[in-house]
Parts: structure tokens; C-alpha cells; sequence
């Protein structure tokens, strides 16, 4: 075995250790990216009827779109600042709970952004397919 040898071997090896930790984390920041999107269209849905965080989080888990609290409330915070939803602190069962709602505006974008998804999913079941 000659000295170039090994050193391609050993750099053949670090270069396959090397894909092996590194494609993980790539998948997992395009499968995040994905998904970002996709849960906003999912909560936009479940909100058509009234519901507070912990039964949004449950319904969303329910249909495998698990959401965390740390991105759920944000994300509730930043669409009613959008004006798409409404919410509404009430006593429930001896404690507060904040109620969420779309809005009027929520129920109009909800249905812009399910013709763009049927569209984006049109295009990409034509390009996924050839």
C-alpha cells in the first residue's frame, strides 16, 4: 500500500464521516423551512372554530403537525397583529384562557392561501412526478 493510497483512504473516510453529520442538519433546517409555511396554513384552519393554545396544540398534533408552545404563541401574537385573528381572555374551569378566532380578513386570507397551496401542490406533484 503505497502512501497516496492511505491518505486517499483516510480522506475518502473523513469526507463520508464528514457527509454522514452534516446531512442530518441540512435535512433538518429544509424540513423546518417546510414546515414554518405549512403551520401557518394548518393554524389558519383549526382557528375557523374557536380554540385556546393547549387544545390548538393538541387538534395540530393530531393531524401530525405537532407545534411546540415556544413557535405556537408567537406565531398566534404575530397573526393577530396581522389582523387575522381575534382573541378573547375568559374564565375556564377557574382559570383564564385566551380564545382565538379568525377574523374576517383570517377567513378571507385562509381561503387566498388554500388556492395558492392547491397550486403549489398542482406544480409540484407535475415536477416530483417526471
Amino acid at each position: 500500500m503505497t502512501a497516496y493510497t492511505v491518505r486517499h483512504t483516510v480522506y475518502a473516510i473523513q469526507w463520508v464521516m464528514h457527509s454522514m453529520t452534516v446531512e442530518p442538519n441540512v435535512f433538518e433546517n429544509l424540513r423546518m423551512e417546510l414546515r414554518r409555511g405549512s403551520l401557518i396554513l394548518a393554524v389558519l384552519a383549526q382557528l375557523r372554530t374557536e380554540q385556546y393554545g393547549y387544545t390548538l396544540r393538541k387538534a395540530l398534533a393530531e393531524h401530525g403537525m405537532a407545534i411546540d408552545e415556544g413557535t405556537l404563541y408567537p406565531l398566534l401574537r404575530r397573526l393577530e397583529s396581522q389582523g387575522l385573528l381575534v382573541s378573547e381572555w375568559r374564565e375556564e374551569d377557574k382559570r383564564n384562557k385566551r380564545f382565538y378566532l379568525l377574523s374576517a380578513d383570517g377567513k378571507t386570507m385562509l381561503k387566498q392561501l388554500l388556492a395558492e397551496w392547491k397550486s403549489i401542490d398542482s406544480s409540484l406533484n407535475g415536477i416530483v412526478r417526471r
